[in-house]
């Protein structure tokens, strides 16, 4: 099996911390997590070959909201975890799986699970 592809876009180091933690927690070394900080790191990324994404909506150097765009584009499932609201993003992107901050693990286990078991399918359709 290939090894699973994860990003995390987030800006503070701790809750960074926590994601990644819970994602290798569940899934292990089966797993590369790839965790940037910025819009710049994350918008070439959103290119790469990624089995989901995570993204926070306000990072260093403004909104992943295209960077989103990008994912779905390719087909790669991806949430927004993030202390914003839901209706704070732009209509493009209403209805996007949404994890509120504070989270708990199996808000982002749970997701995870399921854009990595929809994408075995052999979909590489949006979980988002």
């Amino acid at each position: 099996m290939d090894r699973q592809r994860i990003l995390i876009v987030e800006d503070d180091p701790f809750i960074a911390m926590d994601i990644e933690a819970a994602v290798l927690d569940d899934l292990g070394d089966a797993t590369e997590v790839i965790v940037v900080d910025s819009l710049r790191e994350a918008q070439s990324l959103a290119e790469a070959d990624l089995d989901c994404a995570l993204l926070d909506v306000d990072v260093v150097g403004g909104k992943t909201f295209d960077v989103a765009l990008k994912l779905r584009a390719r087909g790669t499932p991806f949430a927004f975890v993030s202390g914003s609201l839901p209706s704070d993003l732009p209509e493009e992107l209403a209805g996007t799986v949404f994890v509120p901050k504070p989270f708990h693990s199996r808000d982002i286990i749970g997701f995870v699970t399921r854009a990595l078991k929809a994408g075995s399918v052999g979909s590489s359709g949006s979980a988002s």
